[in-house]
């Protein structure tokens, strides 16, 4: 069995086809025709890189590891398959990733950095003049000097494309198809592709048609990437409404390159003999709580909830809506599950020699959980909650019937509180937590429980 994970950086799960939203996605939705599509999925650990660590140790990290790079002692998803044999490959164009120091390519064969997304100092020419004021608008206070640096570097980078084939995610699924086919000239099994696109993620500047097609009577300003924080003052509803407009048609030009991936792998015949899964790290906030983008650290419905798409090569699960809470943790437990693999999260004492076989019995185990059970339709769920945390902020944790968002830290005038009804306010508008105190009371017992135990 091949194991093939597709990302797609910032994708709402409410801005899929598949999940309810009327932004085309048709090659995403005709997957989860095929699959088992579940509806509950929330990131663990936000944003890019605490997210990645969850999909790749199988861990929850959040009480205690936000931002960083990869420890020593960490036992990678891609060491694990390295050692059974699979052959590798990383693609991405998720520069934070290939930042020094943050070792994510440990364990893959073949990695391919696509250069040039969003704020990546790749083309660093100052001779390139660039319009800042086009698609751009600073707020006019401290941060200016650094946000008018980044958009100018975004800027330069982008000075390059001058077809669709340009643009970064077209790049990152071109190699991809690249390495499947010059891969599967020598084998067909036990390949282990992560595809890991920086799209939708902003700026949100994609090329025709997909720039006009959710909002073409426009005629005020594109704000492709506005500066993180408060809306009001800075944006208006118009503004806001397009840029949204922006993201949505990035998510189809997204949805374009996902299915030519998707084509290919059948093609070269890996269809049938693969598990697949396609999945982001977290949303994007659009004014819902009075910000753009994530320059809070919140963990709302809007940010904190992503699409989990899983094709099981022997039909497990196929055409179900799965209403169980999943998160990023239980990635690589369900991963090593399909494959048959026992493994350990971390190395041992003795080093990479214990690889080899089943873990020491005083080794530690995953915190996250397989999801091969609910595909096999054993059980409904995983465990009854969801938490969703952001390093250096607060912690949101969700039941069926409400989401519960508190500091980190206990006592916190500063960021009081927060209980909503998830039945009749799935996002998050009206905070009931004063009139049901005892609610939030176990709510709050419930979370730092958990965290505590992971």
């Amino acid at each position: 069995m091949n194991f093939i994970v597709i990302v797609t950086d910032s994708l709402r799960a409410d801005h899929v086809g598949c999940y309810g939203a009327p932004v085309k996605t048709p090659n995403i939705d005709a997957f989860a025709a095929d699959s088992a599509v579940f509806e509950q999925a929330y990131s663990e650990n936000v944003p890019t890189m605490p997210c990645r660590a969850a999909w790749w140790t199988g861990l929850h990290l959040f009480p205690h590891r936000g931002w960083q790079p990869f420890e020593h002692s960490d036992y990678l998803m891609a060491e694990m398959l390295w050692n059974r044999g699979f052959t590798s490959a990383l693609i991405s164009d998720t520069y934070h990733m290939h930042k020094p120091g943050y070792n994510c390519d440990r364990g893959f064969d073949t990695v391919k950095w696509i250069r040039g997304q969003e704020y990546d100092p790749w083309i660093v020419d100052p001779s390139i003049k660039v319009d800042l004021d086009r698609n751009h608008r600073l707020r006019g206070d401290e941060s200016d000097d650094r946000w008018r640096r980044l958009f100018g570097q975004y800027l330069r980078n982008a000075s390059v494309r001058k077809s669709e084939e340009d643009y970064c995610v077209a790049r990152v699924f071109t190699e991809a198809v690249r390495w499947l086919e010059a891969v599967t000239r020598k084998r067909k099994d036990k390949l282990f592709l992560w595809v890991d696109s920086f799209e939708p993620h902003e700026a949100w500047d994609p090329p025709s048609p997909y720039r006009e097609m959710y909002d073409p009577d426009y005629t005020g300003q594109e704000l492709i990437d506005p500066v993180p924080g408060p809306v009001e003052g800075y944006m208006t509803d118009e503004e806001v409404n397009h840029t949204k407009a922006l993201y949505a048609g990035d998510v189809t030009f997204v949805d374009k390159w996902v299915g030519l991936l998707l084509d290919r792998i059948k093609e070269l015949g890996l269809y049938d003999n693969s598990l697949i899964m396609l999945t982001s790290d977290h949303g994007e906030p659009f004014g819902e709580h009075g910000i753009i983008r994530k320059a809070r650290c919140c963990g709302y419905e809007e940010l904190a909830r992503i699409p989990w798409i899983i094709r099981h090569p022997e039909g497990l699960g196929r055409g179900r809506r799965c209403a169980a809470f999943v998160q990023p943790p239980d990635m690589l437990p369900t991963v090593l599950d399909a494959l048959d693999i026992k493994s350990s999260p971390r190395r041992s004492a003795k080093g990479m020699d214990c690889l080899a076989g089943d873990p020491p019995e005083d080794a530690p185990r995953f915190t996250g959980r397989s999801i091969v059970p609910i595909l096999k339709g054993e059980t409904e769920a995983l465990r009854d909650f969801a938490i969703t945390a952001q390093s250096g902020g607060r912690w949101a944790f969700r039941t069926e019937d409400w989401m519960y968002l508190v500091p980190r830290n206990p006592g916190s005038d500063k960021e009081p509180a927060e209980l909503y009804n998830r039945h009749n306010d799935r996002y998050e508008q009206t905070n009931v937590r004063d009139r049901n105190p005892d609610i939030a009371v176990e709510l709050d017992r419930r979370l730092r429980a958990f965290a505590e135990e992971v």
